[in-house]
């Protein structure tokens, strides 16, 4: 009686076995690191690239999958989440994130996605503001936690601008609109995304009076794709492939501006697809490329270019710390 149900009981056994072996390798397979990513302000068009990534599958391909991409409220605040662990990836301002390194925030620098900074003073056409020192005498919105602080403070200091004579209030997000209701003269905004949310409420180009940083002294790197000390340590080749998934996605970007668009209002449905477009269009047109990208690629980031972003800050009184200039960035997981 027992012989018999061993003989029942063994082929069902031997089967199941065969298919646990065979699912095992699938299961394998379709395992993916799930990763956080955040974004250091609302949308606008240069997020498109995460949502590239993750949409045309060069994520999943890395085995990668996106589990979260939420905003963010100024470049500060994510630059001390990531590096605290609490997003694995995030996109922040250079020089924003360099002085958090110099205060001991364990973040470093992957992909170098702003060559340049595209911050500006913008006023409404006619406020007579064509040169920082213009900003004496007038009322100028403050965003605090932001990348736009670090730039202020940077622009009236390499320019003599006496803050004392400015009236400086503390604005909101979206700060533009301070500007649009005239409850200050002037704010600083991207030429890449303020610029063009302000021009659709405003009625188009020639609305404002925009004083480039690159033209007055801010001569610096822009935005950058970053992640922690922490997990570069621990899981480097999580890194890598984040890294070139993330590369792919920016460079099918610069290739195709209007489909990263698209694919960008699908997750941000609220947005405004034209604003959107102009955008990324004045990204792939004044910050994506330089002499630097034209040799090694998109995303490349050299010493030099930190060394130059840092100059400024401590020029300016920004910060009070040289961080080695190795330590900010790395184009290893860019090869």
């Amino acid at each position: 009686m027992i012989r018999h149900c061993l003989r029942a009981v063994l082929p069902a056994a031997s089967a199941l076995l065969a298919v646990a072996i065979l699912a095992a390798p699938l299961a394998a397979q379709q395992a993916k690191d799930k990763v956080t990513f955040r974004q250091c302000w609302l949308p606008r068009g240069d997020y498109a690239p995460i949502f590239v990534a993750v949409d045309k599958g060069f994520m999943a391909q890395e085995g990668i999958e996106v589990a979260k991409v939420l905003n963010g409220d100024g470049s500060a605040n994510t630059v001390k989440l990531v590096g605290a662990g609490q997003f694995d990836f995030g996109c922040a301002d250079g020089p924003t994130m360099a002085v958090g390194k110099s205060k001991g925030i364990p973040v470093t620098s992957l992909f170098m996605r702003n060559q340049n900074s595209p911050m500006a003073l913008v006023s409404l056409k006619g406020s007579g503001i064509k040169h920082p020192k213009d900003l004496e005498g007038k009322t100028f919105g403050i965003f605090p936690a932001g990348s736009t602080h670090v730039f202020y403070q940077a622009v009236t200091k390499a320019n003599n601008v006496d803050r004392k004579k400015i009236r400086e209030v503390t604005v909101g997000v979206p700060y533009e609109q301070y500007l649009v209701q005239k409850r200050v003269d002037a704010v600083v905004g991207y030429v890449n995304a303020e610029v063009q949310e302000l021009e659709n409420k405003l009625g188009g180009e020639g609305t404002l009076e925009i004083v480039p940083g690159d033209k007055y002294g801010y001569e610096v790197y822009g935005t950058v794709m970053f992640t922690s000390d922490k997990l570069i340590k621990e899981k480097a080749d999580l890194v890598r492939r984040f890294s070139r998934a993330y590369k792919r996605a920016v460079e099918y970007t610069a290739k195709n501006p209007e489909e990263a668009i698209d694919i960008l209002m699908k997750h941000n449905p609220q947005a405004n697809r034209q604003v959107m477009l102009k955008q990324l269009r004045a990204d792939l047109k004044y910050t994506f490329f330089s002499k630097d990208t034209e040799k090694s690629g998109l995303g490349w980031q050299t010493e030099e270019g930190w060394r130059r972003t840092q100059d400024v800050l401590l020029q300016y009184g920004v910060t009070t710390e040289r961080v080695p200039e190795r330590q900010l960035f790395t184009n290893e997981f860019l090869k």
